[in-house]
C-alpha cells in the first residue's frame, strides 16, 4: 500500500481574511470542503433579488446586521445568527445599517445572483 501524503491542513482566521478585501457583495473563497465553497462577503447597501434553483445559501452573520428580504415577509439577522435559504426562494439580502461580514456556503461554482450572467464571480483569497 502506497503512503499518500496528506493535504497541508491549517486553521482560517476570519478577521485576517476579512482585513484582506473591501469591495461589497464580492464572495472571497477561504475554504473548501467536499464541493462545496466557504465564502465570505462584505455587505453595504442592497442586494439584488434572485434565487439559486439547484441549491440552499446559507449565510452566517459575522459582524454587522442583515435584512434578508423574501417576497412574503423579512428577517432580521445580527452577528452570530444564521439562516439557510431554501433553493428556489426568491430573497434579497440588505446591509442598511453599516457594513455587514458574512460568511456563505454555497456548492462550488455557484452564482452568487444565482444566474452567472449576472454574478460577481466567486475568486480565492
Amino acid at each position: 500500500m502506497k503512503n499518500r501524503s496528506a493535504p497541508a491542513i491549517s486553521k482560517v482566521s476570519l478577521a485576517d481574511k476579512f482585513a484582506q478585501f473591501c469591495e461589497h457583495w464580492s464572495p472571497k473563497i477561504v475554504a473548501r470542503y467536499n464541493d462545496n465553497e466557504v465564502r465570505l462577503a462584505k455587505a453595504e447597501g442592497d442586494f439584488q433579488w434572485h434565487s439559486h434553483t439547484d441549491s440552499d445559501e446559507l449565510f452566517l452573520i459575522v459582524s454587522g446586521t442583515l435584512t434578508m428580504e423574501f417576497r412574503d415577509h423579512t428577517q432580521t439577522l445580527s452577528a452570530g445568527e444564521m439562516i439557510v435559504v431554501p433553493r428556489g426562494v426568491e430573497h434579497r439580502p440588505r446591509a442598511l445599517d453599516g457594513e455587514v461580514q458574512m460568511l456563505i456556503i454555497d456548492p462550488k461554482d455557484t452564482a452568487n445572483t444565482g444566474n452567472h450572467a449576472t454574478a460577481t464571480a466567486a475568486v480565492e483569497l
